[in-house]
């Protein structure tokens, strides 16, 4: 199948929120490619994180994707409000709703790219029937609802899954949770090409730091992981 280019997406999440434009434009000079922000509800997560609001403000201040990652139940009454704020991507998770099809359709009707993310602990089965509806899979390498958490090793085998089954499709295959230089080799040998990223970029939260770390995701020669 055709290289998808890899592509590194800092998540926000991580960011200093008291200078959260500075910090989007720090991560968008250093070569960061898409901007992930994690919306969570602390209903289907254990956490609060940001809105519309957010996405909008984000929006203001850089011309990168904005990679809308909706880990809230129900979300369908709230894509609307994202698409109109600025995301490019919406993904919303296959264990959110009982009617994964229509999600995708309306988040399309927005004119915005759908996005499918999965859990740890669900099969690549579940997106089977709605693959050809899907601009992005994103493989949960963590439970949701917390950043710095430690990579689960078994995600490499499930983006192996993701990748046979998107085969020459063009859809991303997207890889969220304890992403470092550490396990990027192995995710991108497995298939993923955008890895997101929080504590390994933003981490001590000084801009001087952040291209470099960034480039150390953007890993090449993946040969001995493959």
């Amino acid at each position: 199948m055709p290289a998808r280019p890899v592509r590194i997406a800092p998540s926000i999440l991580s960011a200093d929120f008291s200078r959260l434009g500075d910090e989007v434009r720090a991560v968008d000079k250093a070569g960061g490619d898409w901007i992930h922000i994690d919306v969570m509800d602390g209903h289907f997560v254990p956490n609060i994180s940001m809105g519309p609001l957010v996405v909008a403000a984000v929006r203001k201040v850089t011309t990168k994707p904005l990679d809308v990652h909706l880990m809230i139940a129900p979300a369908d009454p709230h894509l609307t409000a994202f698409a109109r704020a600025g995301a490019d991507s919406i993904t919303v998770h296959a264990e959110a709703g009982p009617h994964l099809h229509r999600s995708l359709q309306a988040i399309r009707a927005e004119g915005k790219k759908a996005g499918v993310a999965l859990n740890p602990a669900t099969p690549i089965s579940a997106i089977a029937h709605v693959i050809d509806s899907i601009d992005l899979l994103l493989i949960m390498s963590v439970n949701p609802g917390f950043g710095a958490q430690a990579f689960i090793h078994d995600s490499i085998e499930k983006l192996r899954q993701a990748n046979a089954l998107i085969d020459e499709r063009p859809i991303d295959l997207e890889v969220d949770g304890g992403i470092a230089p550490e396990t990027a080799g192995r995710v991108i040998a497995a298939g993923a090409n955008v890895l997101v990223a929080g504590n390994a970029i933003f981490a001590g939260n000084d801009p001087k730091t952040y291209a470099e770390r960034i480039e150390a995701l953007r890993i090449q020669d993946v040969s001995e992981w493959s």
